[in-house]
């Protein structure tokens, strides 16, 4: 079953996608996205770093909030491919190189 998006979830997405005008469902499928960085990475984002700059908006809290749900598997990062990199460097210089490190982890990345 897809992950309802919280309060916070909307407003980190609204954050990272701007351009979505607040909607949070996808066009092509039709059903809300059930992942934020996901839809970001592979919609919005121009480039890896056009998807690092629109990391680099978030505050530690949010970023935080983000990894917590990759740790717990309630968020996609394994599809990000190039941007995976770019999630790992702002994870390292916004919280730290032990959350970065347990991204690495997850996704095996060593």
């Amino acid at each position: 079953m897809p992950r309802e998006f919280t309060q916070m979830d909307i407003d980190i997405f609204n954050k990272l996608a701007p351009e979505a005008g607040g909607n949070q469902i996808s066009k092509e499928a039709g059903h809300h996205f059930p992942f934020i960085l996901r839809p970001v990475s592979h919609k919005f984002a121009e480039s890896p770093e056009d998807f690092r700059e629109r990391l680099e908006r978030l505050n530690a809290e949010e970023l935080d909030y983000l990894v917590g749900l990759a740790l717990e598997g309630k968020e996609d990062i394994q599809s990000l491919d190039e941007d995976l990199e770019e999630l790992i460097a702002v994870v390292e210089e916004k919280l730290s190189p032990e959350k970065a490190k347990q991204l690495k982890d997850l996704v095996g990345i060593f």
